[in-house]
């Protein structure tokens, strides 16, 4: 049995989607964000960041989103989510996971909160999140068109719903992700599966459901 505290719709939405398509057993914990629960002493005991998600495994607290996935993806390996150590694929799943966690995660960041660092540059800083966030949709959207329909091409994996989980967060962008018609028709995909439909049940999500 696993424990994920969450924020509706923020980044435990991978970690929650991976849950449900492995069918693994699982409680959900909602923490809730506007009212600083995430600060207070009994939540960050078990994530010292203040963030979510946390994933509770085997009664010992773990954070980051990717990590999580991929550590779950690992221990029900026959779920089938990503490639077999090994095997041909294993370098493109890695590669496209750690793209995702390391070049287009952190860019969102910096749009819904460019004040953080540097308050007085926050207009800039918004401006440079969303170019660089279009730019690493373009790459990802010529990627689909070559090698598609899904990101490690005709596999669907946990790959897939890391992309999921980011389009989401475009949907209010002044250039959504669907403007591009490659992730526009693989979030038309991956909102067909049944795991989306309960994700969005669970959270509680409306927009984008």
């Amino acid at each position: 049995m696993y424990t994920l505290y969450y924020a509706p719709g923020s980044a435990n939405l991978l970690v929650h989607l991976v849950l449900l398509e492995i069918g693994a057993p699982h409680t959900l914990e909602r923490v809730d964000l506007d009212a600083g629960q995430q600060r207070s002493a009994a939540y960050l005991a078990i994530n010292p960041n203040g963030v979510v998600p946390t994933l509770v495994i085997d009664g010992v607290p773990h954070g980051e989103a990717a990590a999580l996935a991929m550590l779950l993806v690992e221990r029900h390996a026959d779920a089938t989510l990503a490639p077999a150590p090994g095997s041909a694929q294993r370098g493109d799943y890695l590669q496209w996971m750690f793209y995702l966690a390391n070049s287009l995660q952190p860019l969102f960041r910096q749009w819904f909160y460019p004040g953080d660092h540097l308050p007085a540059a926050a207009d800039t800083i918004k401006d440079a999140a969303r170019l660089g966030i279009e730019k690493c949709w373009s790459h990802i959207d010529a990627h689909l068109a070559t090698h598609g329909p899904y990101m490690l091409g005709d596999r669907f994996s946990v790959v897939d719903l890391y992309a999921l989980m980011l389009m989401r967060w475009s949907r209010n962008m002044p250039r959504p992700v669907t403007e591009w018609a490659q992730l526009a028709a693989l979030a038309t995909r991956l909102k067909a599966r049944p795991s989306w439909t309960q994700v969005c049940a669970a959270e509680g999500l409306i927009e984008w459901a």
